[in-house]
């Protein structure tokens, strides 16, 4: 247990009052009775099995944050890093701020912000490895590192910057409430070394002494409607009527006129250029791009390769090519197998990858890797299973034919559900610009028009070399290319819409990009087009041999750099409703610099390179 000095002063314990039953959610803030069988459990911190005595142990706690009394010392976030002995680069308390008027009549507003421990924890339900777990004492949402193997998709599903993801270390941390300093009465630290009052903590929906509001939101504070965070805010002082943060998200907060909402978010923005920026494609999430592209590949021309011939495309028969047929699906394979070897060592421990089933009820990350594991195998099996008559010259008996036709229809099934789960995996509230029915068209579109082509380009090849035609073949899958790129354009139409009467960061996204990556977003929207036009002209050309093929091999190289520019920018232009940083601290900006001058070198810049 935490040690309690003689010398404690008062304000450090957590007051007993009267609490009431329910939250403003409807939630019951006693969370499970004395007398459960969940209650009276030792929490074993440090491997101490004391149990505390205290009456509100089961009840649900949280933080109260006073703006109007912060001056954004930085002792809470101080007292949380000395704590939990933190590196310089991970903050799991960090104190922003958004400002607004000018000179004389400048106003800031800090804001400390930790986990909120929330009563529906998004991280929790996100996390594959189940390294969440919300406890019955006090509320808490705890997380244990050695469970985590480092996906970061709490990171993206929590709007408040809660868990940090530890490149060094290839793994997340975060707020642990200071559950060793409750069970002995204790506030958490940072509440504890709050010099101006700002910062509290006790049982939810309770006011602290000599304050009287409970409002759930301020400026710069997410839609609380996200995860139902239990932190309760007071602000009375008169602010601007539009307040900016000083990092450099494009976002700002304009007072609300009808006085329902307080302040909404807005984009801020001057009517910047467009730009190229083709250097700042490159992210961490490198590796999916390429994971989420070469999946997407490989399921639309496994469909095509055992659909096809089912509808009278005759080229694509094992008796028309016994040899290509299954090297083709060997070639499917290994790349599919390279893919899933790269989206593992984007992990930050890829040796934990196994834990990644370990979530399947609530984690759409869990959802995804099983059903791509699913596909994964039964394209193994059927390619294996085609193979055989190659290999070893037997002919294929109706026992083989039995098992290809099951393992074949099960995959035909297993691609297009696990394409799905991965597009779950993008709807994220607090991520607006991914949330959107746009991502499944992109995905789908990609199925037909990448697997597609990458079919056409290899038994045309094929064809060519044997002087036959392929303006069947070309005019066919043609009619698939030409969908896959017409769902996706429509798509894109309809995300660019929404996005401007959305607001907010999905605006704000949209807003960089069309002027930090204005020119690289029309480059990628014309290529689309152009992709779709030869297409089309190629089918209805009726273009034959080498000039047809080579017609067909640009469309396809023309369509994979459209492809990987297009999902680059999907990566790099999300803007998350988190809380805002400092002009340093917490800036995007500033850690862009620092990593491309070198200061992410200096480790107490609190900035580390990339590393995947």
């Amino acid at each position: 247990m935490f040690k309690v000095r003689q010398d404690e002063p008062d304000y450090a314990f957590i007051p007993e009052v009267e609490v009431p039953d329910v939250n403003r959610y409807g939630k019951k803030i006693q969370l499970v009775d004395q007398h459960d069988d969940l209650a009276g459990k030792s929490l074993n911190i440090n491997g101490d099995p004391s149990i505390s005595d205290s009456p509100n142990r089961y009840k649900q706690h949280g933080f109260y944050f006073n703006a109007d009394n912060c001056i954004s010392c930085h002792a809470c976030e101080s007292a949380c890093s000395e704590k939990n002995d933190l590196p310089p680069h991970l903050a799991f308390r960090s104190v922003g701020y958004v400002e607004g008027g000018t000179y004389p009549n400048y106003a800031r507003l800090n804001i400390s912000m930790a986990c909120n421990h929330c009563d529906d924890p998004v991280c929790l339900k996100g996390c594959p490895t189940r390294a969440y777990t919300k406890f019955a004492e006090y509320g808490a949402v705890l997380q244990d590192p050695d469970i985590c193997f480092g996906c970061g998709y709490c990171t993206w599903v929590c709007p408040y910057n809660a868990p940090q993801l530890d490149t060094t270390k290839g793994h997340v941390q975060k707020c642990n409430m200071c559950v060793d300093r409750l069970e002995v009465g204790l506030k958490p630290a940072c509440a504890s070394a709050c010099l101006a009052g700002a910062l509290d903590f006790g049982v939810i929906e309770t006011t602290p002494e000599n304050r009287d509001q409970l409002k759930t939101q301020i400026p710069g504070f997410p839609d609380p409607e996200i995860s139902h965070p239990n932190i309760r805010f007071q602000q009375t002082k008169s602010l601007p009527r539009e307040m900016t943060r000083p990092d450099n998200i494009p976002v700002r907060y304009e007072r609300d006129e009808q006085g329902q909402n307080g302040f909404n978010t807005k984009v801020r923005g001057n009517g910047g250029k467009p730009e190229w920026n083709l250097g700042k494609l490159r992210s961490r999430e490198d590796p999916l791009v390429i994971f989420t592209l070469i999946t997407q590949t490989v399921v639309g021309a496994f469909l095509i390769l055992y659909l096809g011939p089912k509808f009278g495309l005759g080229e694509l028969t094992v008796g028309a090519h016994p040899v290509l047929y299954p090297s083709l699906l060997l070639a499917l394979l290994g790349i599919q197998t390279f893919a899933l070897a790269l989206s593992t060592m984007h992990l930050g421990k890829p040796h934990r990858f196994y834990r990644a089933f370990n979530n399947l009820r609530y984690s759409p990350v869990s959802r995804e890797i099983a059903g791509i594991a699913v596909f994964y195998n039964l394209l193994g099996v059927y390619t294996l299973l085609s193979a055989l008559p190659v290999l070893f010259g037997w002919q294929p008996s109706s026992l083989i034919n039995g098992l290809l036709s099951i393992v074949g229809w099960c995959a035909v099934i297993a691609g297009p559900v696990a394409l799905y789960f991965m597009y779950r995996i993008y709807r994220i509230k607090a991520r607006p610009f991914w949330n959107h029915w746009q991502v499944l068209t992109a995905f789908y579109g990609n199925m037909l028009a990448l697997g597609g082509m990458i079919v056409l380009l290899v038994y045309g090849a094929v064809l060519v070399s044997q002087t036959h035609s392929i303006t069947h073949l070309g005019s066919s899958l043609s009619a698939l290319i030409a969908t896959g790129l017409l769902i996706e354009m429509i798509g894109l139409f309809f995300h660019a819409r929404d996005l401007e009467h959305q607001g907010g960061e999905a605006a704000a996204s949209h807003y960089r990009q069309r002027t930090t990556y204005g020119k690289t977003y029309i480059a990628r929207n014309i290529g689309l087009a152009l992709t779709l036009a030869a297409t089309l002209l190629l089918a209805v050309s009726g273009l034959d041999g080498i000039a047809g093929y080579t017609g067909w091999v640009l469309a396809g190289m023309l369509m994979t750099a459209v492809a990987v520019v297009g999902r680059s920018l999907f990566y790099v232009l999300v803007i998350p409703t988190t809380m805002p940083g400092a002009f340093f601290w917490h800036n995007p900006g500033f850690q862009e610099h620092a990593r491309e001058t070198g200061l992410a070198e200096m480790a107490q810049v609190g900035v580390v390179t990339d590393k995947h």
